[in-house]
């Protein structure tokens, strides 16, 4: 029963850090690469500026975002997958496959339902 117990508390850790409508869609950005805070918001569609800033927020207080500044005029930040972040690359991987396998299954049930 403990073994069980401690899948469920890193599930629900892995869903307290990964979760909500936003944060697997911007680290998918942030996958391929260094992002301007514009670039991102362009990107990730439908996010409000407010929201994005917050999500941002919250992969860097947890150490899976990094933020740099530079100073010009205006000021230019990037935002970039840490070390810890680049950890996350095979998990987002085995995500987009199985959502792959996932939709052609179901597209080929509801295809065989019609």
């Amino acid at each position: 029963m403990n073994n069980c117990e401690n899948k469920l508390e890193s599930l629900q850790f892995i869903l307290q850090v990964l979760g909500g409508k936003w944060k697997i869609h911007i680290l998918s950005k942030l996958y391929f690469g260094k992002k301007r805070f514009k670039e991102l918001e362009r990107e990730v569609t439908g996010i409000s500026p407010k929201m994005l800033i917050k999500e941002l927020k919250d992969l860097e207080s947890i150490k899976i975002v990094n933020r740099q500044t530079f100073n010009t005029v205006p000021i230019t930040v990037e935002y970039s997958l840490t070390t810890e972040g680049l950890t996350l690359k095979p998990i987002l991987d085995q995500l987009m496959s199985w959502s792959d396998n996932f939709m052609k299954e179901h597209q080929s049930v509801e295809n065989a339902g019609t």
